[in-house]
């Protein structure tokens, strides 16, 4: 029997796509029910009305394929609640069709560029979170550009780049450099100073944007922010 802990399991591995933080971890997941015979109801949540469609759509039709993939799930519904365009989106998603299908005439093609666009930006992120432990924990720059993938200290960070370099398509086996530019070249240790600052930069974007629809959720909905340190 398919439980509710194995879909908000495989859930967590649906990222918003802008923030690269999981859906679970950020508030959007706002029920899901798993009926006797599998099947699943999702709703789903979002900081404003006006979130853009196409981040929208990506995380509703990443959210279905993975509950879809759950063993045992038998019909599953999506539901984006409260969207200015979750009637289009919501009918697209739950019949497996692109967004394209959700506003005919309206757009073309799929989001799959977009949705590469920002899988490289957290991937610099992340990519420059682990350097610099590395650096802080005593790594020389010219040792860490020599290292591999398979050299990276464990951590979500160190995870989650091999998993967006997998999905990029750019090397990441365990021979595999650790650190790699956008295109997948090894990073030369001239260069890091200056890699290390767009990564920052990058890093703090992404922490600024999930900071504001974490507020923005809380006050839309009331969802506590697990970032938040508890007042002792």
């Amino acid at each position: 029997m398919t439980t509710q802990a194995q879909v908000l399991a495989a859930l967590a591995s649906v990222h918003d796509p802008e923030l690269d933080e999981p859906i679970t971890t950020l508030g959007f997941v706002g029920s899901c029910v798993v009926s006797v015979s599998g099947d699943v109801d999702l709703r789903l949540r979002l900081p404003t009305p006006q979130c853009a469609p196409n981040f929208a759509y990506l995380m509703a039709a990443d959210a279905r394929d993975a509950v879809a993939g759950v063993p045992g799930v038998g019909e599953v519904h999506i539901a984006l609640e409260d969207h200015y365009t979750g009637d289009e989106i919501n009918a697209a998603v739950n019949l497996g069709a692109g967004f394209s299908a959700a506003f005919p005439g309206e757009t073309t093609g799929d989001l799959a560029a977009l949705r590469a666009l920002f899988q490289r930006k957290a991937l610099l992120a992340r990519q420059g979170r682990v350097c610099r432990m590395m650096l802080d924990a005593g790594a020389e720059p010219a040792t860490v550009v020599t290292l591999q993938v398979a050299d990276l200290p464990g951590g979500t960070d160190a995870g989650r780049c091999v998993e967006l370099r997998r999905e990029l398509g750019l090397p990441h086996d365990p021979e595999a450099p650790a650190l790699v530019s956008g295109d997948g070249a090894p990073l030369a240790a001239a260069d890091l100073d200056r890699w290390l600052r767009r990564a920052r930069l990058v890093g703090l974007s992404l922490e600024s944007n999930g900071g504001l629809c974490r507020s923005l959720l809380r006050v839309r909905y009331g969802v506590h922010d697990p970032t938040e340190e508890v007042a002792a």
